[in-house]
Parts: C-alpha cells; sequence; structure tokens
C-alpha cells in the first residue's frame, strides 16, 4: 500500500478567483465579510479533507472600483478559522514589504497558539505605490528591494519565534517567577532598513516554527519551508518544482470545474464579459473533475502538494469536495489531517530545534 503523496491547500479568499466571482456567488455581496461565511467556507473545506487553506490578503481593497470590494485582514479571518476547526492548516498571507516583522511574528505565533499547531504563513509582496502611502513608509519599488523586504522580514520572524526556549514559561509558584529570563534572547537582528532586537512578546510557538511558504525567486530557499511555484503547463510546473531546494514544493494551480448548471467554459466566457480573468503564469484546468484528478495525479509525480485557486467558490468547491478529493483519496494520493496533528506533522516536516537552546547544548559539549 503506497503511502499519500499529495497534500492540497485552497484559497479562499472572497468568492474566488476570477474577479467578478461575486456575480456567480450564492449570497448577497454584504454577506461575503460575515463571520458565518467565513466559517461556513473553512468548514466545507476540512469536511472535504483539505491539508490547508489559505487566506489572501492586502492592505488596498481587493478588486475593480465598479464591483462590491472589501476585505477582513487575513490574520484576523484566520484567527476566527482557527477557533471553528479542528484539523486543517491556516495560512494567512501576510505581506512584509511594509508592515513590521516585529508584529507579524507576535500576530501569526498568537495564532499557532490559537490553532494548537496548525498555522502557517503566505509570504508575498506589495508591489502596488499606493500601499505604501497607506502604511506611510517609503515606496520599494525594484526587484531586489522586494525580494530584500521578503527574505529580511521571514529571517526576524523566524529568529523571533526562537527568541523563547520551549521551557522559558515555568510558572513557579515557590520561587513568584512565571518566566524563566535565562531562556528568553535578544536577536539583534540589523538589515539594510532597520533593526530589531526582541525578544518576542508571545512565546514560541507550538510548533516551534510556523510553516512558512512562498516564492523561491523572492525567498531563499533555507527560509521556506514550502515552495510555491508556477508553469502554465505540466512540464513548466515540473522543471520548476525540481529547483527550489525547500523540504516541500507546491504547485498553483487555477481551476474552473463543470457544474451540474453548466460547463466550466461557460462559467468563465459568462464572468468574462465582466471582467478578465489575468494571466498571472499559473497552470489552469478549465473541464470537468475527473480531467482534474488525473491532472493532479501527473503533478504528483513532480510535486508534494498543490494550492488550487477556485474560479467561484461556491461553484467549484463543492464538486471538489464531492467529486474531486474523493477520487484522489480512492487513488490514494490523499489524506485527510488527522484530529490532533500540527501542520508540520501532516505535512512530514520534523518539528525544529531552537536555535539558542541547540546552541547552548553544543556550547557545553565543547567545554568538555
Amino acid at each position: 500500500m503506497s503511502e499519500p503523496v499529495l497534500h492540497l491547500a485552497v484559497e479562499l479568499d472572497g468568492d474566488g478567483a476570477h474577479p467578478a466571482a461575486w456575480r456567480r456567488a450564492a449570497h448577497s455581496p454584504d454577506q461575503l465579510l460575515t463571520p458565518r461565511r467565513v466559517a461556513q467556507v473553512a468548514a466545507i473545506a476540512e469536511n472535504a479533507g483539505f491539508t490547508l487553506i489559505t487566506l489572501d490578503d492586502g492592505v488596498l481593497p481587493p478588486g475593480a472600483a465598479r464591483d462590491p470590494v472589501g476585505r477582513i485582514g487575513a490574520v484576523e479571518r484566520a484567527a476566527f478559522v482557527a477557533a471553528s476547526t479542528s484539523t486543517i492548516g491556516i495560512a494567512p498571507v501576510v505581506l512584509v514589504t511594509y508592515t513590521e516583522p516585529f508584529h507579524v511574528s507576535s500576530q501569526l505565533a498568537s495564532l499557532d497558539h490559537i490553532s494548537a499547531g496548525r498555522a502557517g504563513w503566505v509570504v508575498t509582496e506589495e508591489e502596488r505605490p499606493e500601499a505604501a502611502r497607506a502604511w506611510g513608509r517609503p515606496l520599494v519599488v525594484d526587484a531586489d528591494a522586494l525580494a530584500r523586504e521578503s527574505r529580511a522580514g521571514v529571517e526576524v520572524a523566524r529568529a523571533l519565534w526562537d527568541s523563547w526556549e520551549d521551557d522559558a514559561v515555568i510558572r513557579s509558584v515557590a520561587t513568584s517567577r512565571y518566566l524563566d529570563r535565562e531562556r528568553l534572547h535578544y536577536i539583534d537582528f540589523t538589515g539594510e532598513t532597520y533593526a530589531v532586537k526582541g525578544p518576542a512578546i508571545v512565546p514560541r510557538p507550538p510548533q516551534g516554527q510556523l510553516v512558512v511558504l512562498g516564492r523561491p525567486d523572492r525567498v531563499p530557499a533555507a527560509q521556506l519551508d514550502v515552495a510555491l511555484v508556477e508553469g502554465r503547463d505540466l512540464a513548466s510546473v515540473a522543471t520548476a518544482a525540481a529547483a527550489p531546494g525547500t523540504p516541500r514544493v507546491f504547485a498553483e494551480v487555477e481551476v474552473a470545474l463543470d457544474t451540474p448548471e453548466a460547463t466550466a467554459a461557460d462559467r468563465v466566457t459568462d464572468l468574462e464579459r465582466h471582467a478578465a480573468w489575468s494571466d498571472r503564469g499559473r497552470l489552469r484546468h478549465i473541464g470537468a473533475a475527473d480531467q482534474l484528478v488525473a491532472l493532479l495525479g501527473e503533478l504528483s509525480r513532480h510535486v508534494d502538494g498543490v494550492r488550487l485557486h477556485p474560479l467561484v467558490l461556491d461553484e467549484d468547491l463543492p464538486v471538489l469536495s464531492r467529486l474531486v478529493l474523493p477520487a484522489l483519496s480512492e487513488r490514494r494520493l490523499v489524506a485527510r489531517p488527522l484530529p490532533g496533528t500540527s501542520l508540520r506533522s501532516t505535512l512530514g516536516l520534523e518539528r525544529p530545534a531552537n536555535r539558542f537552546a541547540a546552541a547552548a547544548v553544543a556550547a557545553q559539549e565543547d567545554a568538555r
């Protein structure tokens, strides 16, 4: 019996991957930002057996001005979802171009505590100049500068997650001490645009380090747990997947599926009358569920997982739940996360040792 080899993630921001997806949604536009809607979509993904959900974000409203637009912060939504789910991993998008890494680290560590070790982080960048004005920060324009901010942001967050050793919280009634100060550490980071001393204000996350997902051309492989790779066809994805050198590689795939009411092609055509589905260089499947199952089976030979971007959540997510994931499970290509397991465990990633504790042990051994 072969072990499952493919992990499935799904992007749940808004009403779907298409900018006009709201026009085919099963709810009225004013319901999009309600807690009920957020919990409902997350529950469908968890019950279907997805490994992970991701939630896109940005300081600027998504979509075009003529469409209903709005978004609640991804970390806030992720925290709500964490409290209303029990097995699925949750990875909000957090853009590090203008955000403060210290606060990002604290928010994500808190999310890992809330979810009991099911949290991840999708590292992305903010390329729109209006975002700099919204943050009140100097504009970051060129690709090298954007990549620099991403690298530094992840480096700081990872260091801060280690700034508390696992046993730093002692809760000693006898000595009236909550913390062992010797097990808290300054990280003393100095980058090109800022410095962070630390330590963190949140204890080390249950996973030690959250699962970090991102593009390998923006964040060094050593800082990523999961590389997100793109390609317009299977061969391009296979080539991209061979390069990162990260523990896990996920392919980005946009999907529009046939439904009982309309074919995938007809649904796309209907939405294209209102707005274009931008080509982001990703593999795109428009067609039947069984064809997607076959495509994912082919991808499983090259990648460890796939992040799906459904055209319209209310139409495609039920088809994924009813036809795609059961078929993949029957072929033993996927398995649903088990209760009580961390996201790292589900992905087959080890819990990393604390760098400061490991350094202290190494120093003691050298002194002997």
